[in-house]
């Protein structure tokens, strides 16, 4: 069954501002939300959630990704 997250849910998870989704989604970077009335949206939940997996795995697999690997490294060490 798919779940259905209104937008401060989806600004939450996604850690991004409300202006970004809405630039996001005219631009194709961001999902689009379904229409549930005539006044309101909502974004699929795992849509969303395939957009943030998708961001993890650009950093991830980039140029910087052992650098960010060692980053996190330091930061587990000194917690």
């Amino acid at each position: 069954m798919k779940r259905l997250l209104r937008l401060p849910e989806v600004l939450s998870r996604a850690g991004v501002s409300r202006s970004y989704v809405y630039d996001g989604v005219k631009t194709g970077k961001f999902p689009k939300p379904v229409k549930i009335t005539e006044r309101t949206s909502a974004w699929i939940e795992s849509e969303v959630q395939e957009w943030i997996d998708q961001r993890i795995a650009e950093r991830d697999s980039g140029p910087d990704a052992e650098l960010t690997r060692d980053e996190e490294s330091e930061t587990e060490r000194a917690a």
